[in-house]
């Protein structure tokens, strides 16, 4: 750890590049990495799957609740998920960061050590990326990865009679975000190793597991259709739908040990805000809450009889094509609630 009292004013550009470069992975694949003006990485497929996000202080994360480790860990999370969602294996990332002058340093180095962290077990690397002053932390990450041969996962796959299933967990992040919203929790709650029934769900907020592994298992176990769960299941179930022109069926039968799973969460807040119909939070966090970074993923019926790949589990059913398609059941019913975040909208 540097001086804690070290602001990014007292360092130039290079003085601060050369604290973060030693902490990010490195590794196969990668020809020419950081210090020139572009990274050279090879694509053995041919091929290469690229997507990118964004994390802004003050609209996705607060500097009082998330260290700079939390921050670095869930920019690469987001990103990695969408590349398991295609089906590929992430290879490397490219990572642009804004900060203040007034910033610590030490929030910085966090940032780098939350992103390796999260990186390396998957064998993905940082291959370059960008460095500028602002007003407020902001960090872009592109990444970029590998098909390994296998054709992409799209959302526009799916078919009447497939299963829809789902692996990762649902609504964990929710909760968590909407303890520490109430002073319900607070960020100590979800530091490693905290102990309380409320850990899981602080952390899952700060720094989200995307079952990463599942996404080309699911490709290579031949997925109709498939995404990363990011804005609510609601939501995304939506996209998926849309783009396959079906009905996406959901049951709230098979998705009842996810409410039950955060019913601890739900209790705890509706006893610090006063209000007994806080105890029913935890199917709206399921349906609604993103963040998770689960993959929700459509299986012929056939494969799913031979048994769905490692992670996944039914939660529903593709139904209609066509007219009264694109759209998404619970139990067969409309659901009477809102679908999940929107960017634009509150």
């Amino acid at each position: 750890m540097t001086d804690p009292t070290l602001r990014v004013r007292d360092l130039d550009e290079s003085e601060l590049l050369a604290r973060i470069f030693p902490l990010l992975p490195t590794g196969a694949g990668v020809d020419v990495g950081p210090g020139d003006d572009a990274a050279v990485v090879r694509a053995d497929d041919g091929r290469v799957v690229v997507s990118t996000d964004v994390l802004v202080e003050g609209r996705h994360f607060r500097r009082d609740w998330s260290t700079g480790y939390d921050v670095g860990h869930r920019a690469a999370v987001q990103n990695l998920a969408d590349i398991a969602a295609m089906g590929a294996r992430p290879t490397s990332l490219v990572v642009s960061l804004v900060v203040p002058d007034d910033l610590p340093v030490d929030w910085v180095t966090g940032f780098a050590r939350g992103l390796a962290d999260a990186t390396t077990p998957v064998g993905a690397v940082v291959v370059g990326g960008d460095l500028s002053g602002g007003d407020a932390v902001v960090a872009a990450v592109t990444v970029h990865g590998d098909l390994q041969g296998r054709a992409p996962a799209l959302r526009s796959g799916a078919r009447p009679g497939d299963v829809v299933a789902h692996a990762g967990v649902l609504g964990a992040s929710a909760a968590g975000l909407d303890l520490l919203r109430a002073g319900a929790a607070s960020p100590a709650d979800g530091a490693p190793g905290a102990p309380g029934a409320l850990a899981p769900y602080v952390a899952a907020y700060l720094r989200p597991e995307a079952p990463l592994a599942a996404g080309p298992a699911a490709a290579e176990a031949g997925a109709t259709a498939m995404l990363d769960v990011s804005d609510g299941l609601l939501r995304d179930a939506g996209r998926l739908a849309k783009a396959s022109g079906v009905t996406v069926d959901l049951s709230s039968g098979l998705l009842s040990r996810d409410v039950t799973a955060l019913v601890p969460a739900a209790v705890e807040l509706a006893v610090v805000t006063d209000d007994p119909a806080g105890t029913q939070r935890s199917h709206g966090w399921v349906l609604s809450g993103g963040e998770d970074h689960g993959l929700l993923a459509t299986f012929d019926p056939q494969v799913a009889e031979r048994g769905l790949p490692p992670g996944f589990r039914p939660i529903g059913e593709v139904t209609v094509a066509g007219e009264g398609g694109a759209r998404v059941l619970l139990d067969g019913d409309e659901p009477d609630i809102p679908p999940g975040w929107d960017h634009f909208r509150p």
